[in-house]
């Protein structure tokens, strides 16, 4: 091990490119330690909650589907459960059913994007997901045929793969015949095999140790594996007892703030960092995966997840707190997700209407559903005519921003211990790091442009490398 490195410098990354916007990476390290890693959102504001003011109730579902274009349906369901909540309607049966099955797809195209084209090349010692196909085509033609699923099932329930038209407030404008969704049962039998073999693949990657200390936040859903509903669940970091509050209450516990470097809000919960995503969803709800995926994730090495209720507390299990790990939850997800689709599709029974009505009312509502990247929280306040007179929405990654801060912190400070000082080195780090999490960053496996501003005594300048 090198002695640490005297003196500061100050490492930036400028273009950390998100589908929700774009960032930069502020390091400052002194005397071999790092003093500061900070997110710096600089992507001009959207304006998605001001101009949804004024709008008639029907319009959120459609209009925030258009903020990400890699989990339009979390952004759609979401809305749709927090004007229905406002108006006091309830989709249940079959129409709950289908939203549920369209969320599948969601997962399996998102999470199998991630696993095999963004994070698996870090583990596998490529660049990118084109220098790692020429040694593992296998693979990467798996995850392409398990992203097509995905997206087979979204277009289909959905009208189109991206940005979906045929979800409205109460179901969907359209609701599919059974004979329709047999193609789909065969695709998805198809890709159960497949489900499995990236659990298999990934477990046997290499995991290095880490952990990340932040609070765990996910949805929680009586008897099933919380989805596209639930009550916000917290498993603290420690040997406090997990706790839960009611979904109306969500802005009270987490909180946003203005930070000067940034022109993104971040949240905290109760005042503390937290996580939201795959690793926080399996230490919550883990124990209600079903029998098959519980046995992919045992035989994967990810042990039994904790009895984990707000009720009964935590009970005997393991909490997976490596973000190195979140690859192979995520890949387990994949299975439970086309296991669950398919379910749906063998009970399926046709609604004899494609939705419910939601007629106008004055009233708040709260709508939350997990995203593959984390909870994600829609809040809206309509007059008596059903104009939308507040707006509010917390997606995953602002949740996880301070989460992901200190897991930057904490494996680059590792690194400068072992003596990896180099800015190749470190960049290197700060990729996998931000990679962990998957927050919503553009698909290119290598987005970072290192710029080191070197500031030790007797040194002077700036120095940029290029980490595309």
């Amino acid at each position: 091990m090198s002695e640490p490195a005297t003196g500061s410098r100050v490492l930036r990354v400028p273009a950390l490119t998100r589908v929700e916007g774009e960032a930069a990476l502020h390091l400052r390290i002194h005397d071999g330690t790092v003093a500061e890693a900070r997110l710096d959102i600089y992507e001009p504001p959207r304006f998605f909650e001001a101009f949804l003011r004024g709008r008639a109730h029907t319009e959120p579902p459609d209009l925030t589907s258009r903020i990400c274009g890699i989990c339009p349906v979390a952004y759609q369901l979401s809305a749709c459960r927090a004007v229905e909540n406002a108006c006091g309607a309830v989709v249940d049966g079959q129409l709950a059913a289908l939203r549920r099955l369209l969320y599948c797809g969601e997962w399996i195209e998102s999470q199998t994007l991630h696993i095999h084209l963004l994070h698996a090349p870090d583990f596998l010692g490529h660049d990118d997901v084109i220098s790692m196909s020429r040694s593992h085509l296998a693979h990467v033609e798996r995850g392409l045929r398990l992203k097509q699923t995905g997206n087979a099932i979204v277009e289909l329930l959905g009208g189109r793969a991206i940005h979906p038209v045929n979800v409205r407030l109460g179901g969907f404008h359209r609701t599919p015949t059974r004979t329709e969704l047999r193609p789909l049962a065969e695709r998805l039998r198809t890709a159960l095999d497949d489900a499995w073999d990236t659990v298999r693949w990934v477990a046997g990657f290499d995991f290095p140790d880490a952990e990340c200390t932040a609070d765990l936040l996910a949805l929680a859903e009586t008897g099933t594996y919380a989805i596209e509903s639930g009550v916000p669940t917290v498993l603290p970091y420690g040997d406090e007892a997990p706790r839960s509050f009611p979904l109306r209450d969500f802005r009270d516990h987490v909180t946003e703030e203005q930070g000067p470097h940034s022109t993104a809000l971040r949240s905290r919960l109760d005042g503390r960092r937290h996580l939201t995503g795959s690793l926080a969803r399996y230490a919550v709800n883990g124990h209600l995966l079903s029998p098959l995926a519980l046995a992919a994730a045992r035989e994967a090495g990810l042990g039994d997840p904790p009895l984990c209720s707000a009720a009964a507390g935590a009970g005997r299990g393991e909490v997976c707190r490596n973000p190195y790990r979140s690859i192979l939850v995520r890949a387990v997800e994949v299975l439970y997700a086309v296991e669950e689709a398919l379910r749906i599709i063998a009970e399926y029974e046709r609604p004899a209407h494609p939705y419910v009505e939601v007629p106008a009312r004055a009233g708040a509502g709260h709508g939350a559903t997990e995203a593959p990247r984390g909870l994600l929280y829609h809040h809206y306040a309509l007059d008596g005519q059903g104009r939308i007179t507040d707006a509010r929405i917390v997606p995953p990654t602002a949740q996880n921003q301070g989460a992901i801060e200190e897991d930057l912190r904490r494996l680059v400070q590792g690194g400068l211990d072992r003596g990896e000082d180099s800015e190749a080195e470190l960049a290197r780090l700060c990729e996998r790091a931000v990679r962990n999490h998957d927050p919503c960053i553009s698909c290119s496996a290598h987005f970072l442009d290192l710029d080191i501003e070197r500031a030790s005594p007797g040194e002077q300048g700036r120095r940029r490398t290029d980490g595309t």
